[in-house]
């Protein structure tokens, strides 16, 4: 008869490094308070970790001081568990396609179910809710790439949904001037037509804030490729909208940009 030992050790020799408690329980003859008891064990002395009920990380001896492996390694098995499509995007997206200033502490996933994040040992998982149908409008093949990893592959967002993923949700990608470094770093990696079609998906206060950034950091036809969805719009919005005045009451003093149709309420700062 195996044991929970056994099961583990022939998940890691198949290369696996996830499993569920339904499976394990299909393979093992253990009654599930047995089951439970042993589960508790190991989890007790760092050999599993429990992101979501029902869902188990094998740690290996080099993931133990951190208290998870990276979350790119099972990512992908988690959301399958969990029934829902992913996309890892943001700050993580962000360093991935080469934004060196992006010290991603956080792994962020866009998904379209609301879920808790996750703090894991070292690793803090948060999901960024985005309504199903703009998810399932952006989250195509040809806009994502295979984020490979020793177990498998993870869905990411490609560089264009990036840009566009973190100028929408910019209070969580460290803000403007993070988002900025963030276009300097990739921006020129973006297919200006392949942008211009993601675009179309996203509020247009976020792609006149993605391409004023674009000027700023003289990615000149990746911004051009953005410039018809500004000239939509006679309102003009504030680049950065939580600044708020020193005195409530008083107007903000700012510069305007014609181009992207934006009060310039924020001094923006790029490493070049």
């Amino acid at each position: 008869m195996p044991s929970l030992d056994d099961y583990i050790e022939n998940k890691l020799m198949s290369g696996y490094s996830t499993f569920t408690r339904e499976d394990a329980l299909a393979e093992l003859a253990l009654k599930p308070q047995a089951f439970t008891a042993a589960l508790t064990r190991k989890i007790s002395r760092n050999r599993l970790a429990n992101p979501r009920h029902g869902f188990y990380i094998i740690l290996r001896p080099e993931d133990r001081t951190a208290g998870a492996p990276d979350p790119a390694r099972w990512i992908d098995p988690l959301m399958k568990y969990l029934g829902t499509d992913y996309r890892i995007s943001l700050l993580r997206a962000a360093a991935m396609h080469g934004s060196s200033h992006q010290a991603a502490m956080v792994f962020q996933v866009v998904v379209p179910q609301q879920f808790r994040s996750i703090i894991i040992g070292r690793h803090r998982i948060q999901f960024i809710y985005l309504a199903p149908s703009i998810f399932s409008a952006t989250n195509q093949k040809d806009w994502l790439t295979p984020l490979k990893t020793d177990t498998g592959y993870a869905r990411a967002a490609g560089v264009e949904l990036t840009l566009l993923d973190c100028i929408r949700y910019f209070k969580r990608a460290t803000g403007i001037s993070g988002v900025a470094q963030i276009v300097k770093d990739i921006g020129d990696r973006a297919n200006p037509r392949k942008l211009a079609s993601v675009a179309q998906y996203f509020e247009n206060t976020s792609i006149r804030r993605l391409g004023y950034l674009l000027d700023l950091a003289n990615h000149k036809k990746q911004a051009d490729a953005l410039e018809s969805f500004a000239q939509q719009s006679d309102k003009y919005t504030p680049l950065d909208p939580s600044v708020r005045p020193l005195i409530e009451g008083l107007p903000l003093s700012v510069a305007r940009d014609d181009r992207w149709r934006l009060d310039i309420n924020e001094n923006v700062e790029i490493d070049f």
